[in-house]
C-alpha cells in the first residue's frame, strides 16, 4: 500500500464550485485509491491567475513559499508520492517540486499542458513556472493526443510520457439508453466557450429539419442569454436545470442523441458518460473531444452548422442508426474510459518510481 500526496492548484476537489476540472480531480484520486491506497489531498492553496496580473502572481508566489515551508514539516513521513493535477501557465505548481526537492519524493504530473508561447507576455512569471514544474516532474500522464505535442517536444531528459484517457469513476456501465425521445444537450451556462457551444448548438437547432425537441440541462450566469438564444424555438427546448447525478443519468437513458458543439473543451466528460448509456453523440471534431468520442461521422467546426444540423436529421431519421452508433459507443468506453483500466494505466506508470517500496 501507497500513500499519496494529492495537489491540484487551480481548484481543490473538494471546493464547492462545481466544475470539469473539480470532477476530474475527484476521478483521479478515486482512481489512485482504488480502495488500496491512501490519498490525501495534500494543500487547498489555490494558485490560479486569469487575468494575467503580475501582482497577482507576485502574492501567489509569496503564499506558495510560505506554504511550501510548512508542507515540508508537516506532510506525512510516509509520504510515497506526490501527484499534482493540471499544471499549466494559469495555474502553475508552485509547491510539489520544491516539497518533493526537499523531502526526496518521487513527483508525478497529470493533465500538464506546456505553453512556450507564455513565456513572455503577461503569464510570464506563472508560465515559466509551470515549465519549470514540468521539467521536475519524472512522470507526466497526458489525456489528449493534443496534449502530447508540446509534452514531447519539450520533454526533459529521460521524463516518462504516458497516457491517460480520461474516464468515467464507475467500474460498470450505466443502464442501455433506448435511443428515443428528445435531443439532450449538458453543459454549464458559462460566459465564454459555453455560451459559444449554446450559440452554435441554437444555429443548428434553426437548420434541423426533422421533428425535434430538446431538453438542455445546466445552469449558471449565462442562462438568460441562453434561453434568448433558445426563445425562437418555443417549448421544443426545455431548461432542465441542473440535475444530480442520477437525474442526469435518467437523462441520458431516455433522450435519442446528445448534441454538443464542444468549443474548446478539454476533453468533455459529458461525452464519455452520454456514450456510456449507449447515446449515440454530434459533436465538432476538435482536439481533444475527438479523444473522448467513438468513430463517427463528425464534422469538423469549419464545415458550419449545416453540418451538424444534417448529421442530427440522419440519426432522426434512421432509428438503426442511432441504436448501432450508441452501441459502439457504448464499447468504446467501456474498452479504455472506465475506472479499472485508469487504476491500472496510473500504477503501472509509477510503478518504477515505487520499486523499493515495501
Amino acid at each position: 500500500m501507497a500513500r499519496v500526496a494529492f495537489y491540484a492548484p487551480m481548484k481543490a476537489p473538494d471546493s464547492l464550485i462545481p466544475s470539469g476540472d473539480r470532477e476530474m480531480a475527484r476521478n483521479l484520486m478515486t482512481a489512485i485509491k482504488a480502495d488500496v491506497h491512501q490519498v490525501h489531498l495534500a494543500s487547498r492553496l489555490r494558485i490560479y491567475d486569469k487575468s494575467g496580473n503580475h501582482d497577482i502572481q507576485a502574492s501567489f508566489l509569496r503564499d506558495s513559499r510560505a506554504e511550501a515551508e510548512k508542507l515540508i514539516s508537516n506532510l506525512p513521513s510516509d509520504t510515497d508520492l506526490w501527484v499534482t493535477y493540471h499544471n499549466y501557465y494559469k495555474a502553475p505548481d508552485l509547491l510539489g517540486p520544491v516539497v518533493c526537492k526537499a523531502r526526496g519524493l518521487p513527483y508525478v504530473q497529470l493533465e500538464s499542458t506546456r505553453a512556450t508561447s507564455r513565456l513572455t507576455g503577461p503569464w510570464s512569471k506563472f508560465a515559466k513556472a509551470a515549465h519549470d514544474a514540468c521539467d521536475a516532474a519524472q512522470v507526466i500522464f497526458y489525456h489528449t493526443a493534443n496534449d502530447l505535442i508540446t509534452l514531447e517536444r519539450e520533454r526533459f531528459r529521460n521524463q516518462e510520457l504516458v497516457e491517460l484517457p480520461p474516464f468515467l469513476p464507475i467500474t460498470d456501465l450505466p443502464p442501455r439508453s433506448s435511443c428515443t425521445g428528445p435531443l439532450l444537450a449538458v453543459g454549464m451556462m458559462r460566459h465564454g466557450d459555453k455560451l459559444e457551444s449554446y450559440r452554435i448548438l441554437a444555429d443548428v437547432l434553426a437548420l434541423v429539419r426533422g421533428d425535434w425537441s430538446l431538453n438542455i440541462i445546466g445552469d449558471g450566469p449565462a442562462r438568460g442569454e441562453i434561453q434568448a438564444l433558445m426563445a425562437p424555438f418555443g417549448n421544443r427546448v426545455k431548461f432542465m436545470g441542473q440535475l444530480s447525478r442520477e437525474e442526469t443519468c435518467n437523462a441520458y437513458t431516455n433522450a435519442s442523441m446528445l448534441v454538443w458543439p464542444g468549443v474548446n473543451e478539454a476533453y468533455g466528460m459529458v461525452y464519455l458518460e452520454a456514450q456510456a448509456a449507449g447515446l449515440p453523440v454530434v459533436a465538432q471534431n476538435r482536439p481533444g473531444v475527438r479523444d473522448v468520442l467513438a468513430k463517427a461521422d463528425h464534422p469538423f467546426p469549419e464545415q458550419g452548422p449545416r453540418a451538424l444540423a444534417f448529421r442530427i436529421d440522419s440519426l432522426l431519421a434512421n432509428p438503426n442508426q442511432r441504436r448501432s452508433e450508441g452501441a459502439s459507443a457504448r464499447a468504446f468506453v467501456a474498452d479504455r474510459h472506465l475506472l479499472p483500466f485508469a487504476t491500472n494505466r496510473f500504477w503501472t506508470g509509477v510503478a518504477p518510481l515505487l520499486k523499493d517500496l515495501s
